[in-house]
């Protein structure tokens, strides 16, 4: 019988430390913090909700981050 795999662990990391910053930098210390994947979508844009462990979203208007969460 397969193993069940093991989902990738998150960094210990609160997406709230990133709203503000410009959204370059704060995509470079996602990715410095061991996010494996960094997603930036404009306000009211359509996406995917499924859950993805090691995913982190910003919500970025005008260069800036504007909200961030997980998955």
């Amino acid at each position: 019988m397969a193993r069940i795999p093991t989902p990738p662990q998150e960094p210990q990391d609160e997406p709230e430390t990133y709203v503000g910053l410009g959204a370059e930098a704060a995509e470079d210390q996602a990715r410095a913090r061991g996010w494996s994947t960094v997603r930036a979508v404009p306000p009211g844009a359509m996406i995917t909700m499924e859950y993805l462990a090691g995913r982190l979203n910003f919500e970025v208007a005008d260069g800036v981050v504007r909200r961030s969460w997980k998955g």
